[in-house]
């Protein structure tokens, strides 16, 4: 597909499709003619690079993370930087439950 089917199907306006190309985010797609084809490959890492910046995923960490093998998305390495990105969050979650803990104990020794 093109790349403004691309963007119709990822939700990333064309300018961010071509800067993740730049940065060597995802790799240059082939061209039919002078325009960009997308396959479906690029359309889930795009879907994947939009997911993960609206959780707070920086295109450096990404970067680091999006390798190639043969042509093709290394998929498993991704999967573990997610899964450690997720133990994070879960930790994160346990840290607030422990303020909001400490928080209601403090709340409930005010007796005014």
């Amino acid at each position: 597909m093109y790349i403004g089917e691309a963007s119709k199907r990822t939700g990333l306006s064309i300018k961010a499709i071509r800067f993740y190309e730049e940065i060597g985010l995802i790799q240059n797609p082939d061209r039919i003619g002078k325009y960009r084809f997308y396959k479906e490959n690029d359309i889930e890492l795009l879907i994947l690079i939009k997911e993960a910046k609206e959780l707070g995923i920086t295109l450096s960490q990404l970067k680091d993370v999006i390798t190639y093998n043969d042509d093709k998305v290394n998929w498993s390495s991704i999967k573990v930087f997610l899964a450690k990105q997720r133990v994070q969050l879960l930790n994160q979650i346990d840290d607030i439950n422990k303020k909001i803990d400490m928080l209601n104990k403090c709340y409930d020794q005010i007796h005014p």
